[in-house]
């Protein structure tokens, strides 16, 4: 069967949507399988089949034929519903990667495994671009715009339905164009696809659901004799799973004089992790504990007109501020399922905690958009369980920019509450200390060690900031609240060494020695040069709160963990392993077609030479995706809005420069690459004011805002590409599939080293980077765009 021309735009419009959207959906079932922060492996993942067609279709040139689009648009609507279901077989885990050297093979098997989708992608556009490279402007802009309306068309598949079934929706819509564009057999097995997709989507037997880590909270709780999982939520980035669990005994750090039994607490579980408890206000004497929490110090100091507790979770701290008469308490909680689940579920139980003065969004953008002033902010580091942080996970709510958001919205005696677990060795506590003073400092305030208080209990810690001295007053109701409770002091106004470590006795006082040269200005800069851990305070251009690794300690850090790699492995170390296994796979794409042109010499050298520029592309385009997806965190507040809206944006945009492009010469000019690089210098320097601008409006503002920015930027990524593809038609167009191989591979690098570079020099320097792959691309294209000579 000839596919016409026109059809085939339709089917490269089609088959990129349905790409597009597997991918995303692809981040929300890592979320909850594994976590969030393996999610930037799908881009990876991606890149790596488009890379791989390119390699197959230069090595097989008669895979080339257009009459073969149909029947790759059928294979990739199976390969859809199927490899996501083979994957979910894969028993892939990164906590036994420490001492189960086989998960390293896992994760090439997942990346092989879930890159057949994005291979037939990869194969109907680039047997398209052959067949049409003088038409590459308008193949291109099909393919952007397909994968734009992918992103934002998922987003509202996901808010109606979970993220599994949303997979085999995804596998029907390419389906279906395999049925519009297939002959007769070719409807037939579409058609039958399509049935038992929509037999998974209805009935969604076991083998369909998501496969989640044993060693996520949610499973560990579900194994203690009498658990039982109750219901399940979802929203576009979150699920939500309520359970009843011996293993739910919520009370960080409750007082061992404390002996009377805890209220009902009912487990919550946030994409499998996360785990809050919701705690029954029935009984109002057994709410009495709340008085012995180290949390409640805050309000024994502090005032008691208002409050703000931000993601407060099941609510335990809003029932703190209830249970000390808080006139006023408002909450901001990230996650706007969990206010429906707790409004819809728990109003009665919980005592309507949630049912006025509740708002949704980042804690820190909401305050933006304010003047008031509180008596106490609370914010907390704590779960039902104890769990650490992948070091690669960006984290805006603690950089030094955030602390001094929340100290601006003090009153003047007012108290910032943080409180979270111990999780040693020091490091997270230490860490958040030296971002408040810095903070501080950056405040103009002096006396900064006459500014915090901390209290320790057995397993939690609770430090006080203020932006003027603690009054002798407020230092007796300290010392009084933590003697009665039996918790110990760690730093207060004037506190003496033997005041510490009293009732729960560490070998060594290690909190109280550390905190005393942290707030110390004559020992503070050589403490943090010294310790173990990397310390140093974290800023916007850096939010990676959970990375603690010093390269130069690596050894001493090692023996300090006990001799186990599991710690390194969340800190981020998956990245070199991840960046070894696929910079193997992409050599060996990019260079065997060479190796085939050896034997078969059928372009001119200089032909050849003009290959790396698909490579800086690639390397300058991810670069840029990535960076903008990390920043548009902070303003959109939800990772999977950032990744929806920055790649609808880019995309689009990018589409509508590719069409644009076969229109105005102008476009296809290489000075169009240097005003690329100029633009991203320039958004590098501009995102973070755009980005507190955006702040405070609410999510449609922000996304249409947001939207409008990065399309000038979209626009001109759009056009280099096809103005490459078309020069080499015109020259050689059996170089084409290689090309597009070459720029697929360094796309499957790029991810991994875009956040590499951003944990070690921060997201302006991927910025930086990708500006000058664009330089270096320009270099070129000038050379190479000059008229051929035979």
């Amino acid at each position: 069967m000839t596919l016409r021309v026109p059809r085939i735009f339709f089917v490269v419009y089609l088959c990129s949507f349905s790409s597009l959207a597997y991918e995303i959906v692809l981040t929300r079932i890592f979320s909850i399988s594994l976590s969030y922060h393996f999610a930037f492996m799908i881009i990876s993942i991606a890149m790596l089949g488009l890379g791989a067609s390119g390699t197959v279709l230069s090595l097989y040139p008669k895979m080339k034929d257009p009459a073969r689009i149909p029947i790759y648009t059928f294979f990739l609507g199976i390969s859809i519903s199927l490899e996501y279901l083979l994957s979910n077989m894969i028993p892939f885990d990164p906590v036994r990667l420490s001492w189960e050297k086989a998960q390293l093979l896992y994760i090439g098997l997942y990346y092989v495994t879930l890159s057949v989708p994005f291979f037939f992608t990869g194969s109907i556009t680039a047997t398209a671009f052959s067949l049409l490279s003088r038409y590459s402007g308008l193949l291109y802009g099909a393919d952007l715009v397909g994968a734009g309306t992918g992103s934002i068309g998922i987003l509202g598949l996901t808010t109606v339905t979970s993220p599994e079934h949303a997979v085999f929706a995804v596998s029907t819509i390419a389906l279906m164009a395999s049925f519009a564009a297939g002959g007769k057999r070719l409807k037939a097995l579409s058609l039958l696809f399509i049935l038992f997709n929509a037999s998974l989507f209805l009935f969604h037997p076991t083998f369909a659901g998501i496969r989640m880590s044993p060693y996520k909270g949610l499973g560990a709780a579900l194994r203690y004799p009498g658990a039982r999982h109750m219901k399940t939520y979802y929203n576009p980035f979150s699920r939500i799973d309520l359970f009843r669990s011996p293993a739910v005994r919520f009370a960080p750090g409750l007082s061992l004089r404390y002996l009377e039994p805890l209220p009902e607490q009912i487990g919550l579980s946030v994409d499998g992790g996360g785990i809050t408890a919701v705690t029954s206000s029935l009984d109002e004497k057994s709410l009495s504990f709340l008085g012995h929490l180290p949390s409640a110090l805050a309000y024994e100091v502090g005032g008691r007109d208002n409050a703000l507790i931000l993601d407060p979770g099941g609510g335990l701290q809003v029932l703190v501020a209830d249970h000390y008469g808080v006139r006023e308490t408002d909450k901001v909680e990230a996650n706007p399922l969990l206010i429906d689940v707790m409004r819809r579920d728990f109003s009665r139980f919980s005592g309507g905690i949630y049912d006025e003065r509740t708002w949704t969004g980042l804690g820190r953008s909401w305050l933006e958009a304010r003047a008031e002033e509180f008596d106490v902010i609370d914010i907390s580091l704590m779960g039902a369980q104890l769990i650490g942080s992948f070091g690669i996970s960006e984290d805006y709510r603690f950089t030094v920019e955030a602390f001094r958001g929340y100290l601006n919205h003090l009153k003047p005696n007012g108290v910032l509450s943080i409180n979270l677990y111990l999780l040693p060795p020091p490091r997270i506590e230490l860490r958040l200390l030296i971002t408040a003073v810095t903070a501080l400092r950056e405040l103009g305030e002096t006396g900064i060690e006459q500014e915090i208080v901390a209290v320790r209990s057995w397993d939690s810690l609770c430090i006080l900031v203020r932006k003027s001295p603690f009054t002798s007053g407020a230092i007796d109701s300290v010392r009084r609240f933590s003697g009665e409770r039996r918790f110990d002091l760690v730093h207060y106004p004037g506190i003496r060494k033997d005041e510490s470590n009293r009732y729960i006795r560490m070998p060594s006082d290690t909190y109280f020695i550390a905190f005393q040269n942290i707030l110390s200005p004559f020992t503070r800069e050589r403490f943090i040069e010294n310790y173990l851990f990397d310390i140093t305070p974290v800023r916007d251009d850096r939010p990676f709160f959970h990375y603690f690794l010093k390269l130069t300690n690596i050894r001493e850090i090692y023996r300090t963990m006990g001799e186990k790699w599991q710690f390194f492995i969340e800190e981020g170390y998956i990245l070199p392993a991840l960046f070894l296994q696929v910079i193997v796979l992409s050599l060996v794409l990019i260079f065997v077609p060479s190796l085939r042109r050896l034997q078969t010499i059928q372009s001119a050298a200089t032909d050849k030479k003009f290959l790396p520029y698909f490579a800086f592309l690639g390397v300058g385009y991810l670069f840029v995706e990535v960076a903008l997806i990390q920043k548009m965190v902070l303003p959109l507040e939800y990772p999977p809005y950032a990744v929806a809206t920055v790649l609808a944006s880019v995309f689009i945009g990018s589409g509508l420069g590719s069409l644009m492009s076969y229109r105005l010469p102008f476009l296809r000019k290489p000075a169009v690459l240097l005003a690329i690089a100029l633009l991203i210098i320039s958004y590098s320097l501009l995102l973070p004011s755009i980005s507190l601008w955006l702040g405070p409006y609410v999510m449609p503002i922000k996304v249409a805002g947001i939207f409008l920015v990065l399309m000038p930027l979209g626009l001109l990524m759009g056009s280099p590409f096809p103005t490459g593809l078309k020069i080499l038609g015109e020259r050689d167009s059996t170089l084409i599939p290689w090309a597009w191989s070459i720029n697929g591979c360094l796309s499957v690098l790029a991810p991994i080293l875009a956040i590499m570079a951003a944990m070690t020099l921060g997201f302006s320097a991927v910025f930086w980077i990708a500006a000058s792959a664009y330089a270096i691309a320009f270099i070129f294209l000038t050379a190479f765009s000059e008229p051929h000579r035979s």
